[in-house]
């Protein structure tokens, strides 16, 4: 053993700049914009409450795609697919598309997005990080254009990030002049707190009227002794009712003298239709996803199919999503390379969207070659 041998020095583990750190000092916070607030829990609790609203942000999610990065050296492309297969997600997900899916579902849920590139001791990206959000507080830089990116800590002042070219950050239709965007749940509370009640009072309604409860009502006759024994009539009736009712399941008469009338509590009450209002509601909620009805288990027409309107409307609003995580992916893996020391252009290209028939596509294709062929024997014709 040599005494004078120098001792290998163990590899710091990857620190995560956006995660919550104690600190010291007290000061007041006016000046930032927490991103986790009581409305980001109210857009977490509404995806609780209304299965529709978090079935449509996994669908919006799994809608948009895949995709596949190009480097311009084409030598370091198979080095480029290891890192976006196989790079460490959080500690539980490897994959830049488990990044993505993530990052996009947090835009979708609560209008801001934030991620990390988390390096090691040696400076490479060990590891891809999606920051809760109530880790995150915003300000508006000293230029008056850019964002500054604050480290929330658990008591005092919150500290600005060491390396703010670490840290991802995307927003979805933000306000002019706000460093936050708007959530896809905007305007939704009033609406599922409109749907919400309709569905808790037919389970009342349920629980009252479902489990049936019967009136038991003796009228005495006209004789006085009819009337002064009428009490204790009633009470035999009443047992006599109660062990009939509780027998277990088997059947056993109810044997009653005199005028008795037995009625189901709240027969004569009409229930309100809830069907046009939840329909009502459940269209705003649609309308508000951009989604086809069918999409979300929603059977509204006899045909349910989508037609070449939808689809290039849906189209267009998944484009309009890729275009926000377009410029993600390619400053992950630009930053990769770079960190590797070779540095490179790439392009993220994303898998085609399908969302039309292909019977119809082959059918509108088949024609319209049937078209330009007859037009052109025409003007050969003439």
């Amino acid at each position: 053993m040599n005494p004078f041998k120098r001792k290998k020095t163990a590899p710091e583990p990857a620190a995560v700049q956006t995660s919550a750190r104690p600190a010291s000092g007290l000061g007041l916070l006016d000046s930032y914009t927490p991103l986790g607030g009581n409305q980001t829990r109210l857009y977490y609790a509404l995806r609780e409450a209304v299965p529709i609203i978090d079935a449509a942000i996994f669908k919006t999610v799994r809608l948009t795609g895949g995709f596949e990065v190009r480097c311009a050296d084409e030598r370091l492309q198979h080095k480029l697919d290891n890192f976006v297969r196989n790079v460490p997600i959080g500690g539980n997900q490897c994959g830049l598309e488990s990044f993505v899916s993530t990052y996009f579902e947090q835009l979708l849920t609560c209008g801001t997005a934030v991620g990390e590139m988390v390096t090691d001791s040696d400076g490479h990206i060990a590891a891809l990080f999606n920051s809760p959000l109530e880790n995150i507080e915003l300000r508006r830089a000293s230029d008056g254009v850019g964002v500054d990116i604050f480290s929330a800590s658990c008591v005092g002042m919150p500290s600005p990030v060491r390396r703010p070219e670490l840290v991802l950050l995307s927003v979805l239709n933000p306000q002019p002049g706000e460093v936050c965007g708007c959530s896809m749940l905007k305007g939704l509370p009033f609406v599922s707190g409109i749907l919400m009640k309709i569905y808790k009072t037919i389970g009342l309604n349920w629980e009252r009227m479902g489990n049936i409860r019967f009136a038991v009502t003796y009228k005495p006759q006209n004789d006085s002794l009819d009337r002064a024994y009428a009490k204790e009539r009633a009470m035999q009736v009443a047992k006599e009712w109660s062990e009939a009712m509780q027998t277990g399941g088997a059947v056993k008469d109810f044997v009653a003298v005199g005028d008795v009338q037995i009625k189901v509590i709240g027969a004569d009450n009409q229930i309100l239709d809830s069907e046009v209002p939840v329909r009502q509601m459940l269209e705003q909620i649609v309308a508000k996803t951009g989604l086809p009805p069918f999409m979300l288990g929603l059977s509204w027409s006899s045909t349910e199919r989508m037609s070449t309107q939808q689809a290039d409307v849906l189209t267009s609003e998944i484009d309009a999503y890729r275009r926000i995580l377009t410029p993600v992916i390619e400053r992950i893996c630009r930053t990769y390379l770079l960190f590797e020391g070779t540095p490179s252009q790439v392009t993220a290209e994303w898998d085609d969207v399908t969302l039309q028939d292909n019977v119809e596509l082959a059918r509108a294709e088949l024609y319209a070659a049937q078209a330009e062929k007859i037009r052109k024997e025409i003007e050969n014709g003439e």
